[in-house]
């Protein structure tokens, strides 16, 4: 592995990312807000990346990309570079399916056995899985064997997280430890002396488990959240648990109701009390946001910063602590955008998480996609 230097994932997608709630970086395309008429989709809903309406919105942003860039040329064929085969695969299947494009996906992630490829045909195309991210270049001698020219009539999707940022099976702990960080930050500053580390750890550690997915959904929010009214005592870990696995609480949405039946017994005092949080994170809940827990998501935007182009280690202890662009996915989009492909980047990550709130900004702060980092790869 080789340290290539600081630079952002801008430099090969510029401001053409969009994060979870469909906001595009680059102000002159459309953000969901502006398609949900056009595009028949309600009020109040984002449609997360393996949605169909997610495809949809995505198609659209290309399209209007490519019109800004070359005016006279169309969007022909599409290549996807991702990091899961169910979540990327899917969202993959649907772009090529809404635009009526045949499309190649490379799904890649660092394992520990000889290097390896598996090709799974789909209808929308090829999915691409390898063992390792330096077989991307092979990818691209794979898709000139496919006669699939990537020029500008080829639409170049990159995922951020676990791909271009934080290769998974490579550096992905590093983005683990920042989010898991902030929700200890956040919950500490709210309980105060009452914070108790090891009870808070073991919540976190019990809840975070796959058996509790479909409860939480696997949205960080809601376990944040389930980890601050545990530690506050007004459940118990092992009573929550056993109400979970027994069916008595369904799912999140009633657990945060039986919390606001129980609200007075949350303290009031201080400027951010425990129930005033809970009443900001309820009413977030009851709106349909995603995103409930905005100071958890916060404090996850700076504990991610933090792990970004701040240290000067050999390559083995910064794969360790910093969440690093991985050399492979830059130097094949700068080839892909030399080519005249159209790079444009998705991130599941809440906007909350991957930009500066406005006091950080004016402290000169940048989104995730343009801070400065190490690249480094084989």
């Amino acid at each position: 592995m080789h340290n290539y230097g600081l630079t952002s994932v801008a430099e090969f997608l510029e401001d053409f990312v969009v994060y979870r709630n469909l906001v595009p970086m680059d102000g002159r395309l459309s953000s969901l807000a502006q398609m949900r008429e056009d595009l028949g989709i309600p009020d109040a809903v984002i449609p997360r990346k393996s949605a169909p309406d997610y495809a949809r919105v995505i198609v659209s942003m290309l399209e209007q990309a490519r019109a800004l860039e070359a005016s006279r040329t169309s969007i022909a064929r599409l290549i996807y570079v991702g990091d899961t085969c169910l979540n990327d695969g899917t969202a993959f299947c649907n772009i090529c399916h809404a635009g009526n494009w045949p499309g190649l996906a490379f799904i890649g992630s660092e394992k520990d056995a000889p290097p390896r490829v598996e090709m799974r045909e789909q209808k929308a195309g090829t999915l691409y899985l390898a063992n390792r991210w330096a077989l991307l270049r092979d990818f691209d001698e794979f898709c000139g064997e496919r006669d699939f020219p990537v020029d500008e009539r080829t639409a170049v999707i990159v995922d951020l997280d676990k791909t271009a940022l934080g290769a998974r099976g490579r550096n992905d702990h590093v983005i683990d430890q920042a989010r898991v960080a902030a929700v200890r930050r956040t919950v500490e500053s709210l309980l105060g002396t009452a914070f108790d580390p090891e009870r808070f750890q073991t919540a976190y550690d019990v809840l975070n488990q796959t058996e509790f997915h479909p409860f939480t959904t696997d949205n960080q929010d809601y376990l944040a959240y389930m980890c601050l009214i545990v530690g506050s005592g007004l459940w118990q870990l092992d009573t929550l648990v056993k109400a979970i696995r027994d069916g008595r609480v369904m799912n999140f949405v009633q657990f945060i109701i039986e919390v606001e039946a129980r609200a007075a017994d949350l303290p009031s005092d201080g400027t951010m009390s425990l129930r005033d949080i809970h009443r900001d994170i309820y009413a977030y809940v009851r709106a349909g946001d995603p995103t409930p827990f905005k100071a958890f998501r916060y404090n996850e935007y700076r504990e991610t910063v933090a792990r970004m182009g701040t240290t000067t280690l050999p390559v083995p202890e910064l794969l360790h602590h910093e969440i690093v662009i991985t050399q492979e996915v830059r130097e094949m989009a700068l080839q892909w955008k030399a080519q005249g492909a159209l790079l444009f980047g998705l991130s599941d990550k809440p906007d909350e998480a991957s930009l500066p709130t406005e006091d950080l900004m004016e402290e000169g702060d940048p989104p995730i996609h343009r801070a400065l980092t190490h690249a480094v790869g084989e």
